[in-house]
């Protein structure tokens, strides 16, 4: 997704997660975003604002009455150029401030002004954040409308165990990004598969594939961050949980095919991108198998064609999108796949190509369209093809329902 030319005001407080924020710019910056930080009188004694400054590419907020800047109102056009405000860490003093309105330095006088989505995430000693009146304000700012990535559980920097620790980095970031993004698939309700299916010999062997699940999760999170209700059923990748998404574990092709199905009543859309195993043994031995001096040899059994079957009981409302993966003659392969398949798009890649394939976090794919067009896209990150895919889908969905 791109977000170069959006802007994020970060509020640094004074708590020792302040070095943490460090990281979180960084990452922002790589991303294109603009970051404007301002940090309060006590979050400079953890970390410098020149820290900060080297990481964002632009100066450093910490004073309301420096004079040392061509002439603007600067808490008035922070607070505008901000397409999300974030304070991490977040004390409970600016908690409690923006809470009632107090406005006595730069961080507060700026929220205070600004009409951009508000995104807390607070950081404190655990007694601090279970007292009553920390706990009141911040149950107010969520019903105002704030966004709070919560603290984690552990130990913490004065010693203590329990929750009050600055949540992830990664966590901060993906909801800040979350915040950025135009909802534009807000009601839809879309299924994703990913990863492989395995299909047991024994208790302790199966037959499995090289899929990562990489693809399927990408696209699983891009669609929660346009705002859809999303269902992403996954076969066993080691990948963390897509955060507001429903997971639906699954380990066999018979097993994803049931979920699948369960799910595909209530879809608007189905991208099937997962590596589903196509045949499985016969018989499935309740002891390991032992091995011999002789040639062993498996009698295997074709697995449903999951697809298939959405192609034949979906309904004409329905966006249904199909992956190809092909080591030669993708296109004629893939054309093939999407009239027999009965989908509105298959995204087709060749595993030959370098770029493409299972495990890296890139892909070279092409589009293809019922309409016999095709849409080959260059080397990109498994993001930036999740995002092209929801923009076509999302277009021959809105097109269905006109």
């Amino acid at each position: 997704m791109d977000f170069s030319g959006k802007t994020v005001v970060l509020g640094v407080t004074g708590g020792i997660a302040a070095y943490k924020a460090c990281d979180l710019v960084s990452r922002l910056h790589k991303k294109h975003i603009d970051i404007r930080i301002i940090m309060t009188e006590h979050a400079c004694e953890f970390v410098q604002p020149l820290t900060f400054e080297v990481l964002s590419g632009n100066r450093v907020v910490t004073d309301m009455f420096n004079r040392d800047f061509p002439w603007e109102v600067e808490h008035i056009s922070l607070a505008k150029a901000a397409d999300v405000f974030a304070v991490v860490p977040a004390t409970a003093n600016i908690l409690g401030k923006y809470a009632h309105g107090i406005a006595d330095d730069m961080l507060s006088t700026t929220l205070l002004a600004t009409r951009a989505p508000v995104l807390f995430a607070p950081a404190m000693n655990t007694a601090m954040y279970e007292n009553p009146a920390v706990q009141q304000n911040i149950m107010e700012l969520k019903q105002r409308g704030c966004l709070f990535v919560e603290p984690a559980s552990g130990m913490l920097a004065c010693g203590d165990t329990g929750k009050g620790k600055l949540a992830d980095v990664d966590t901060i970031e993906q909801a800040i990004l979350d915040a950025l993004t135009q909802k534009d698939m807000t009601g839809m309700r879309i299924t994703v598969t990913a990863g492989p299916t395995r299909e047991a010999m024994d208790p302790v062997r199966f037959l499995s594939n090289h899929s990562t699940g990489k693809m399927g999760y990408a696209i699983a999170r891009s669609a929660k961050m346009r705002g859809a209700d999303v269902t992403l059923i996954s076969g066993p990748v080691g990948l963390p949980p897509v955060d507001g998404v429903t997971m639906v574990p699954v380990t066999s092709a018979l097993d994803m095919r049931e979920a699948v199905m369960q799910a595909l009543p209530e879809s608007d859309v189905v991208i099937k991108a997962a590596a589903v195993g196509d045949y499985r043994p016969a018989e499935r031995k309740t002891d390991k198998i032992k091995k011999h001096d002789d040639d062993m040899s498996v009698a295997l059994v074709r697995n449903p064609d999951i697809l298939a079957e959405i192609g034949q009981k979906r309904r004409e409302d329905q966006v249904i999108c199909g992956f190809s993966m092909e080591t030669r003659d993708l296109l004629e392969n893939s054309a093939k796949k999407l009239q027999n398949k009965n989908c509105d798009v298959i995204v087709a890649n060749n595993l030959k190509v370098k770029g493409a394939g299972f495990a890296g976090d890139t892909n070279v794919v092409t589009l293809l369209y019922r309409d016999g067009t095709t849409e080959p896209l260059e080397l990109m990150g498994k993001d930036s093809v999740a995002d092209i895919l929801l923009d076509r889908l999302l277009a021959l969905y809105r097109k269905k329902h006109t």
